[in-house]
């Protein structure tokens, strides 16, 4: 018998109590959850306000990437992977979970996504990269070369930006600056500090990406 799928008002069979009991978040999930909090990703609530789940969506444009995602976070996850054709968007979602519910205390106030002033402790290659695969872009010349990369982080405040500055020279020694976009703020990763950030990314990068 099927394990029954967590959407809306769940019914919590035995199953499903014996899997979040086995359910731990591994070192590299911990990481991509990061890096997928900090980008595109979003913590919802469970219907019983208890606990938090983690919702993917991206366009299925990216649908490899959701595929990787989904391979990380397979264990958590009663429904594989369905295009919205709305919204043309391929999405996801694991179960509810304390361990989920952590990393929502540790980013999340009032509803709202903030910066932990612990984020260099918290980030690694592996989130940086994903994060970047969820909200970066390359600046390129007119010849198509890329000269910078930006990391839109349009909702943090000012003084976020500037913790993530710090975070991101002590960790990795980017050295990376800010610039405006459409009156709110976002990273911008310059000539100086370009190499240093591939360097730190280019092994978690899919192909696709």
């Amino acid at each position: 018998m099927g394990i029954p799928r967590e959407a809306g008002r769940v019914t919590y069979s035995a199953e499903i109590r014996d899997l979040k009991k086995r359910l731990q978040l591994g070192q590299q999930q911990k990481e991509i959850l990061i890096g997928t909090i900090l980008g595109d990703g979003h913590l919802a609530e469970n219907w019983s306000k208890t606990n938090y789940r983690l919702k993917i969506g991206q366009s299925v444009r990216q649908s490899e990437y959701v595929q990787w995602k989904y391979g990380v976070f397979q264990d958590w996850v009663l429904t594989p992977p369905r295009v919205h054709e709305s919204t043309k968007s391929l999405r996801f979602a694991t179960i509810s979970h304390p361990e989920i519910t952590r990393f929502h205390d540790m980013f999340y106030k009032e509803r709202k996504k903030f910066l932990p002033v612990n984020i260099k402790e918290l980030l690694s290659p592996l989130a940086l990269a994903v994060w970047f695969m969820d909200d970066g872009n390359a600046v390129r010349k007119k010849n198509g070369s890329v000269y910078a990369y930006n990391i839109n982080t349009q909702s943090f405040t000012l003084q976020e930006h500037f913790l993530l500055i710090e975070a991101l020279k002590a960790r990795f020694n980017v050295d990376c600056s800010i610039n405006k976009n459409n009156g709110s703020y976002r990273l911008y990763i310059g000539v100086h500090a370009r190499d240093a950030f591939v360097d730190t990314i280019i092994d978690d990068i899919l192909p696709s990406m």
